[in-house]
């Protein structure tokens, strides 16, 4: 979710979906993930994306969590608290068979708190565009330790927005598109798993 949204459909660019398009609901500050800002983000992602347990914090339009279960992640949970949007939603969770993703009906920030350690490979965080948020989850999210060592969370933010990464996590992409900055985060591993990964960093 973001800014100002006069679109009123998302198009899935990758993987099993591709072209496929799904309705947006008709909501002021609703508006997918650019198709240039998910074709680079789920570039990053590629050589993990596969068989991910992903979290969708601020859903909105969907458009990043059911891009990673076109890619094939394991499952998905998308968290949205409008109503509408949340109609919306269910809908293209069930026009596509999208059986991996699930969707909490509730808050954000309260649902993070219920989060258990290393439930997730990736989080998506892109809250209302001028919410200043997205500092205020990484630090929560970090502090629930419901990431998996070397695991990501990606943040999109206006552009002048940098985020400093808490905590054992750091930058792992910091790249502008426009007005939006995408920051993708990177929790760390011990050094006996670093030793073991062929992460591609570096």
């Amino acid at each position: 979710m973001s800014k100002s949204g006069k679109n009123n459909s998302v198009r899935i660019i990758g993987g099993d979906w591709r072209g496929r398009r799904l309705p947006v609901a008709d909501v002021p500050g609703l508006r997918p993930s650019g198709d240039r800002c998910r074709e680079t983000l789920f570039n990053w992602l590629q050589p993990w994306i596969l068989t991910a347990d992903c979290g969708d914090l601020f859903a909105g339009t969907g458009a990043l969590g059911f891009e990673a279960a076109s890619r094939g992640a394991a499952s998905v949970l998308m968290i949205e608290k409008h109503p509408r949007v949340q109609e919306v939603l269910s809908q293209s969770i069930e026009q596509l068979q999208a059986v991996q993703v699930n969707l909490h009906r509730g808050g954000a920030m309260s649902m993070i708190e219920e989060f258990k350690p290393d439930s997730f490979d990736i989080v998506f965080v892109d809250p209302p565009f001028d919410s200043n948020l997205a500092g205020l989850v990484l630090e929560r999210l970090d502090k629930t330790g419901c990431v998996r060592r070397g695991g990501f969370v990606y943040v999109e933010s206006p552009a002048k927005h940098a985020i400093s990464p808490p905590g054992d996590w750091r930058v792992w992409r910091d790249q502008e598109l426009g007005d939006v900055r995408m920051q993708l985060f990177r929790r760390q591993m011990q050094e006996d798993e670093r030793n073991l990964s062929d992460d591609g960093s570096d």
